[in-house]
């Protein structure tokens, strides 16, 4: 017999920075009442199985994991991000038939699902729309990225308009041209720089495969049925306010972590699911734990940033002259071309006040006490763990909407200080002890205690910001 279950499918973008939120929201909608199919591409599905287990993509009687191609040629590691770019070009133009054909697979009468009733895609991941209208099932977008990075990236179109990007000539990069160049026009926004937007304008070339890609992702998202956001209204309110002329319904229901955590019971069967695509050193905390409180700085470039041997060195020298004890996640990938070993004079001179891991349980780290500090490439799924941690931030945005993030939390939330693109190990040292020692870093962490309580405040029942309109998303696919 047939589950009755409303069927929601849900497909991110095949990074982990895009998987991890979504499989959040796929939980939540698991929590209430919703049949789940969780759709990952074949190439990171078995990332999953190697670092989480054979077993691990079982998933429940109510709650499946599917798979489809990527269209990017194998390569010989499992182990890596690919390349964004060419997956982000691979997906567009491969994945529509695979979908439509797994939709198709799914709704057919001898499934044992119940028919698809709406679809949650990730926000680059708009093939999808073409099947969902051609198949008559609704969709939904869910851009994991900031609002704020969102709204910056919904106006890709208006700045080609205006001849801001693709930039004339290559010294604007170097020239201070992004410094003092002022965009003053984007609704909710105010006090930006050109520098402050998102990576993907830094481009001479009219045809750059990214600039294109997210212009044509974010004009496309006004065909969904409403856009849904990881963040909440104390936070960005301005930029969600005037996201409500330019889109469909759009539902803040964020953080997502905080949301999940205090709906869904801990020893809830969902949450045996998980969407790391590396192995978590869960030794981290037990190492956490024998350090005293507000003691240990984090430092996490997260899942796609890839750095130099030089700027690796030059992070290591500065964390080891600022005599603070720290927390480094090393992925095995993290190094441009190269393997990740740092000089062995580093490693005596740290070895009583540090640990080198390559993947840990980012939230949980966040969260414990004797964390002080990050040193962080402002992701949003880290800039949002940092609020909800409470902890204060030093930021080195590398790619995507972080360079946004990063404005927004050194200048608009207060929570953070921005460290220059050429790193240096003496800013890196002055930095971090300002930062975990100093007056700057008491009022940073002040602030973003502040925004703990406001994030707090939006996932609480019954009237909370984010608590309010994820009911209000139930209801508007159910309505559907």
């Amino acid at each position: 017999m047939k589950c009755s279950k409303p069927h929601v499918v849900c497909i991110p973008f095949p990074t982990q920075g895009h998987v991890n939120p979504m499989l959040k929201l796929a939980k939540l909608l698991h929590h209430k009442g919703f049949y789940v199919t969780f759709v990952n591409t074949e190439y990171n599905h078995q990332r999953l199985l190697n670092s989480r287990g054979p077993d691990s993509l079982r998933g429940l009687q109510d709650f499946k994991f599917e798979t489809i191609p990527d269209g990017l040629l194998a390569t010989d590691s499992i182990n890596v991000t690919q390349e964004i770019t060419a997956l982000c070009d691979s997906t567009s133009k491969t994945c529509l038939v695979p979908f439509r054909k797994l939709l198709e697979k799914l709704n057919d009468s001898s499934s044992p699902s119940p028919p698809v009733k709406c679809i949650i895609a990730g926000g680059w991941m708009s093939f999808t729309l073409d099947a969902a209208e051609e198949l008559g099932i609704p969709e939904i977008i869910f851009w994991t990225p900031s609002g704020c990075g969102f709204m910056a990236f919904l106006h890709y179109k208006d700045l080609i308009e205006k001849g801001l990007t693709p930039l004339k000539e290559e010294s604007q990069l170097t020239n201070g041209y992004l410094e003092e160049t002022k965009v003053d026009w984007i609704p909710g926004m105010k006090e930006l720089r050109l520098t402050d937007l998102p990576m993907f304008i830094r481009t001479t070339k009219r045809d750059d495969i990214m600039l294109n890609f997210i212009t044509s992702e974010t004009q496309r998202s006004k065909r969904a049925s409403a856009i849904v956001i990881n963040t909440f209204d104390a936070l960005e309110g301005d930029v969600l306010n005037a996201m409500k002329s330019l889109l469909p319904p759009v539902y803040s229901i964020g953080p997502l972590s905080s949301l999940l955590n205090s709906l869904v019971p801990r020893e809830s069967e969902v949450n045996s699911l998980g969407s790391n695509l590396w192995i978590e050193d869960s030794g981290c905390i037990k190492w956490l734990d024998t350090k005293k409180a507000n003691s240990v700085i984090y430092v996490n470039f997260g899942s796609i940033t890839v750095i130099t041997t030089q700027q690796m060195i030059e992070f290591a020298f500065g964390l080891a002259n600022s005599k603070h004890t720290f927390l480094w996640i090393i992925r095995p990938d993290l190094v441009r071309g190269d393997s990740a070993i740092l000089p062995p004079e580093f490693t005596t001179e740290t070895k009583d006040r540090s640990m080198i891991a390559s993947w840990c349980p980012q939230e949980e780290v966040l969260k414990h006490p004797s964390i002080g500090g990050f040193l962080t490439h402002s992701g949003w799924n880290s800039t949002l763990d940092a609020v909800t941690g409470g902890v204060p931030v030093v930021c080195w945005p590398f790619f995507d909407e972080q360079h946004t993030n990063c404005k927004y939390s050194c200048v608009d939330w207060g929570i953070g200080m921005e460290i220059d693109k050429n790193v240096k190990r003496n800013d890196v040292e002055k930095l971090v002890r300002e930062l975990m020692a100093g007056e700057k870093g008491m009022e940073l962490k002040k602030k973003v205690m502040e925004w703990k309580l406001s994030a707090e405040d939006a996932i609480s029942s019954p009237h909370g910001s984010s608590y309010v309109n994820l009911d209000k998303l139930v209801n508007q696919i159910l309505n559907f």
